[in-house]
């Protein structure tokens, strides 16, 4: 089956069956995700080889748990920590067109592809940054990341870099993309909020997949 065919068929049945009311351009955009990232990462490998054939699954529906889980308002602002090749802030950027995202890597090969992927996508709502999150100014609604490091290392990183201004249901906070067991690592954090992502997706990949919620402190 040709690679493309392939990739739409995962994409309407997986990613429109969560996310219904996604418009023409939005899947025409997730579809484009497969080509793009299987074409840079033979140049740049960003993405684990065994993982660019599922990266419906293991990349772009693990990212979007963050939107099944805390839906963002228009104008919301998030920061995407140790973006790697794009997750999740690209998939949630092509869900929220109307959000501002900034994606942030300190290796600059990692931000390159991301930069090739959004400008083949021609998303409008996202910039990249290639810096170490600590001397990135500004403050975001919301800070993204997928288990670039243990809580208490990355609450430092990010420390002053949340807005006080909330806006949504959920108090403006970290949104973390974790698997394992984390009752260690979260239990200076009696606030955090855990949810397996095995009660939203039914692949195995999700057994063990977390998505840890800090609010910011009042």
């Amino acid at each position: 089956m040709d690679f493309r065919i392939f990739a739409q068929k995962i994409t309407l049945v997986e990613i429109q069956k969560h996310f219904p009311d996604l418009s023409d351009r939005q899947i025409e955009q997730f579809i484009q995700i497969a080509d793009l990232y299987k074409d840079w990462n033979q140049k740049i490998n960003v993405v684990s080889r065994k993982d660019i054939d599922e990266i419906y699954t293991r990349h772009v529906l693990h990212s979007l748990a963050i939107a099944k889980l805390n839906p963002f308002l228009p104008e919301t602002t998030i920061l995407d920590v140790g973006t790697g090749g794009g997750f999740p802030g690209i998939p949630l950027a092509i869900l929220y067109p109307e959000c501002h995202f900034t994606l942030v890597d300190s290796i600059g090969k990692k931000i390159k592809v991301v930069n090739e992927v959004i400008e083949g996508l021609q998303l409008q709502n996202v910039k990249t940054v290639n810096d170490r999150v600590e001397n990135i100014t500004g403050q975001y609604e919301f800070i993204v990341s997928r288990a670039v490091a243990a809580m208490p290392t990355f609450t430092h990183w990010v420390k002053g870099k949340m807005s006080s201004n909330s806006r949504h249901e959920r108090r403006n906070g970290i949104l973390y993309l974790k698997g394992g067991d984390l009752t260690e690592e979260l239990a200076p954090y009696s606030n955090a909020e855990i949810f397996n992502l095995e009660e939203l997706f039914s692949d195995s990949f999700f057994e063990t997949k977390k998505l840890v919620y800090l609010p910011r402190k009042k």
